[in-house]
């Protein structure tokens, strides 16, 4: 089974079903398949094969949509992009992938016709907008305009024949070097994972997801899969800046299931009236991007009942998922992230790689069919993390004699403070059972007797006071001292990129810490 497949059989079994809405307005299956043949047909006819590579720079919307599945229903290889982007990190997308193609939206010409200059290798450009004479400037590449493709193109499925181990998809992430890292999955990964997260959400054509992370994240993109995989129905708005205004979608659209990273619900309890809502067909509420703390999912399985909460955990090289914790046993387990999916094992493992007895600490090691195929063009990264069938993900965990896993940290976010190792997310699940603190990011800063010191950055919730002084106080009761931050900076914002994980390496940067830290990027 290939990934348009999931779209293919909906619009088959159920045409006229409400597919995705958008701006107000339905899109059914048939539409959605129809104008996806549309596109790939074009694709076919401008001599875009099977393997070759398309990116794919676009807000969550109904092209986008369409614009994913018709790329690999004509036998290429999808190129997520993220739409918060440089010039210089699409030239270097589209020249490490060689991509021949581009759909995207006018909104980011501004960034992508300079890139495009300095790519020769595309030679196609769909872009939704009525001027495209920028385009045309470039020389080495046609354009046309997406809605022309919709009006005139060819409907008929385009018959471009794959398998499963075709590689579906490209998405790019960064690294301990801040270099991006293009994932490889295959058809096969993200089938073999869609399947294991509609097992355990009891996914159903009657299922419909609020949609506020964008596609081109991992976590985001399997919102789309799983929904379409079941025939679900899908809910898009991105206007998450303002929290109320979601919140009325929900309600309004009757969605049962809502998913977001831990910033995601930090706003809904913090920064918005969300408890003062009642969603009458809420099922469930999935968490996963990054670690939440106990304290958190305690105030969002409260605000939310009786939906249930998973707690989830995966990485994108896992497309996305690896576990999940039980809605059930959140009362006698908060804080971990449960155990594997199914056609998926965890365990802890030393630095050999030998499997560690329960509660001893060493890094969280993966099998299964979901894993990535690698890096694309870095086969000394593909190594570094793929052994004997296994993905180590680089985070530090521990199991419990229940076989139930916690993460303690990521192995490079872990301080070096006079001789203890530290978890930067220790610190920061402490700090977030301070009431007053909105979010909270803990990095290590060189210090001259210590080697590294507990730097703290607190963003406290609207119109909260509380000094430095008595945070330090209010931690003598929640860590012991060497754990305990040596400075505290308030700031308004902690930084974070669209789909609304905090960027530890741009926090850096921005207070002038100089050391190498890795982003959580394998996280989904």
């Amino acid at each position: 089974m290939q990934i348009n497949h999931f779209l293919e059989n909906a619009a088959q079994q159920t045409p006229d079903k409400e597919a995705v809405w958008y701006k107000d307005r339905w899109m059914t299956y048939a539409e959605i398949d129809s104008l996806s043949n549309k596109v790939a047909n074009y694709l076919k006819e401008k001599d875009i094969r099977r393997g070759d590579r398309v990116a794919i720079l676009y807000e969550n919307s109904f092209d986008d949509v369409i614009a994913y599945f018709a790329v690999l229903k004509a036998g290429a290889i999808e190129v997520s992009l993220n739409t918060e982007t440089t010039v210089d990190t699409l030239t270097y997308a589209l020249h490490d992938t060689g991509a021949k193609g581009v759909i995207t939206h006018k909104k980011h010409s501004r960034h992508l016709v300079p890139a495009l200059r300095k790519s020769p290798d595309v030679r196609e450009v769909i872009v939704e907008q009525q001027d495209v004479s920028a385009y045309e400037e470039i020389g080495h590449c046609d354009q046309i305009r997406l809605s022309e493709i919709y009006e005139n193109g060819c409907a008929r499925p385009p018959g471009v024949r794959g398998i499963d181990v075709d590689l579906a998809s490209i998405t790019y992430t960064t690294g301990s070097t801040n270099t991006p890292k293009g994932v490889m999955h295959t058809h096969l990964n993200v089938v073999s994972n869609t399947r294991s997260i509609v097992e355990y959400l009891a996914l159903t054509d009657r299922d419909r997801i609020m949609v506020v992370l964008p596609f081109f994240y991992i976590y985001g993109k399997s919102l789309l899969t799983t929904h379409f995989y079941v025939g679900g129905s899908l809910v898009i708005d991105n206007r998450f800046v303002f929290p109320e205004v979601v919140l009325e979608t929900m309600k309004r659209m009757d969605v049962t299931g809502l998913s977001g990273v831990p910033s995601t619900f930090l706003i809904l309890l913090n920064r918005s009236r969300v408890r003062e809502y009642t969603f009458e067909r809420l099922r469930y509420v999935t968490q996963a991007g990054g670690s939440m703390a106990p304290s958190v999912q305690q105030k969002v399985a409260e605000v939310f009942a009786p939906a249930r909460l998973f707690i989830m955990y995966g990485a994108t090289e896992a497309a996305p998922r690896l576990s999940y914790l039980d809605p059930d046993m959140l009362p006698s387990k908060w804080g971990s992230i449960g155990k594997a999916i199914s056609n998926v094992e965890l365990f802890v493992a030393d630095e050999h790689g030998n499997p560690l007895p329960p509660h001893c600490e060493g890094q969280i090691v993966a099998r299964g069919s979901n894993l990535m195929v690698g890096y694309w063009n870095d086969p000394i990264e593909t190594a570094r993390v793929l052994k004997d069938g296994c993905y180590y993900t680089g985070d530090i965990g521990r199991m419990d004699e229940e076989g139930y896993l916690y993460v303690v940290g990521r192995s490079k976010d872990i301080i070096k403070a006079g001789g203890f190792r530290i978890s930067a997310k220790e610190v920061e699940d402490a700090l977030l059972e301070i009431d007053e603190i909105h979010e909270a990011a803990v990095i290590g800063v060189d210090d001259p007797i210590l080697g590294e010191a507990i730097k703290a950055f607190i963003v406290l919730r609207d119109h909260a006071e509380l000094t430095q002084a008595q945070i330090k106080q209010a931690l003598k009761d929640l860590l012991p001292v060497y754990k305990q931050p040596t400075t505290i900076e308030f700031i308004d914002s902690i930084p974070k990129g669209k789909s609304g994980k905090i960027l530890k390496m741009e926090l850096k940067k921005r207070h002038g810490v100089h050391q190498e830290i890795t982003d959580d990027h394998r996280t989904d």
